[in-house]
């Protein structure tokens, strides 16, 4: 049984002329889901044309912030009536990962709409439905005349599927995120298969290693000492053996979830030119998500050993090492996460917290102090963001506007805070 399908209507946008009688926040959400803002090639300049005639419509700024050549974030900004409060940050990434169009029913990138009201299209989930779902509660707030005492930025950002590092992770270190003058982000989340919404308080932290085993190279006929594929071989079974027993805590506690154990995946082997020559060097690259509860300088400790018992000449490089392990308040006495789960009580929306799994753009916000909730409102819906056939059904997004509608209000709602109090004083 999927949520009530009234939903909110506006004028001023174009609709499939196929759907006329369709939602006209579902066909934004379609025309959206078209923009091929897929890597390795994203089409940001057809999102940022997008998103700049939404702005028009809604009456609001639209400012365009290059942090890097070809990687533009950008902000519709709806003031508040005391802007000198800290505002609220609503942001979402506009591009998308790649798809494998021969696994897919219908087109990728066609948008299609099935008897069910399931809309299949790459960013379904991940996350351009959050997307329109923000600019459609501000549009409906907007034509309700409500206005709330704190500011609030939608903010549109690249890059957040390649890892962010030409997107958010640079943005926040400029003046430009300084002016923002946030207290509070909502992100994304997760799909829910089950009645309640799952709400994310922080993050895994993603470290990407390579190790590098050398050993002597020789002819492939003889029984040549000391490889580089006999250390790889421990290297392998030392992650690997790890790998296992994290899995088995993971699937004999109830206690746990993904996000609360370290994963370990081998990604990448690579080395060796000829079937008949032993190679000097081999790599091994593991892709590892870390929750927050692991002592990261231990679990680096527990690699040097690993390759110090694989031999001598095993070193590791490391692609991707986040660090932070900032959390965000999910106590009641937090006034963001007391306005939070009110509003979602009085919507009865039931709430689950976890640890993300993966990572988001919210590592980065956490990480220069702000406090971040990853919630994408999918309730009833299967987990599909980067699979075949990603999809969401249209009432469960639409039911996913009235409750940023209630959001919004709550968040630009708290009242001034100590700490705002001392800033002005």
């Amino acid at each position: 049984m999927l949520p009530g399908k009234d939903g909110p209507t506006g004028g001023g946008r174009s609709q499939d002329p196929s759907v006329s009688s369709e939602d006209p926040s579902v066909s934004l959400f379609r025309e959206y889901l078209r923009i091929k803002t897929v890597h390795p090639e994203p089409d940001y300049e057809g999102a940022l044309k997008f998103l700049d005639r939404i702005a028009a419509e809604l009456g609001l700024p639209f400012k365009k912030v290059e942090v890097c050549p070809g990687r533009i974030v950008g902000i519709m900004t709806w003031e508040g009536t005391n802007p000198k409060l800290r505002s609220i940050l609503l942001n979402s990434h506009t591009d998308v990962v790649p798809v494998f169009q021969e696994h897919w029913k219908y087109d990728a990138f066609g948008a299609f709409k099935d008897g069910e009201g399931n809309i299949y299209g790459r960013g379904t989930q991940d996350m351009k439905c959050v997307t329109i779902q923000y600019i459609e509660a501000i549009r409906r707030l907007k034509s309700e005349g409500r206005r709330f005492p704190r500011t609030v930025h939608l903010m549109f950002v690249p890059d957040e599927e390649v890892g962010g590092h030409k997107g958010m992770e640079m943005f926040v270190n400029l003046p430009e995120f300084q002016a923002l003058n946030i207290g509070f982000a909502l992100d994304e989340g997760l799909a829910n298969p089950g009645d309640s919404f799952t709400v994310f308080y922080g993050e895994r932290n993603p470290w990407w290693i390579t190790v590098r085993c050398t050993g002597n190279p020789g002819h492939g006929s003889r029984f040549v000492e000391n490889t580089a594929a006999e250390k790889l071989h421990k290297i392998i079974n030392s992650f690997m053996d790890f790998r296992e027993k994290e899995k088995t805590r993971l699937n004999t506690s109830e206690c746990f979830t993904l996000g609360d154990v370290t994963t370990v995946n081998m990604t990448m082997v690579q080395g060796g030119v000829a079937y008949n020559v032993i190679p000097p060097n081999m790599d091994v690259s593991f892709d590892m998500r870390i929750p927050p509860t692991v002592s990261l300088k231990e679990f680096e400790a527990q690699i040097k050993a690993w390759c110090q018992a694989a031999g001598e000449g095993v070193t590791y490089q490391f692609a991707q090492k986040h660090m932070n392990q900032n959390l965000t308040s999910t106590e009641h006495t937090d006034p963001w996460w007391r306005a939070f789960s009110t509003a979602c009580s009085v919507m009865n929306l039931a709430l689950k917290k976890e640890i993300f799994p993966a990572a988001t753009d919210s590592r980065f916000i956490r990480a220069v102090g702000l406090p971040a909730i990853g919630f994408s409102p999918m309730n009833r819906t299967p987990i599909l963001l980067h699979d075949h056939n990603e999809f969401l059904n249209e009432r469960v997004f639409l039911h996913g506007i009235e409750i940023y509608c209630s959001l919004v209000p709550a968040l630009a709602s708290v009242s001034a805070l100590p700490s705002e109090a001392k800033e002005h004083a």
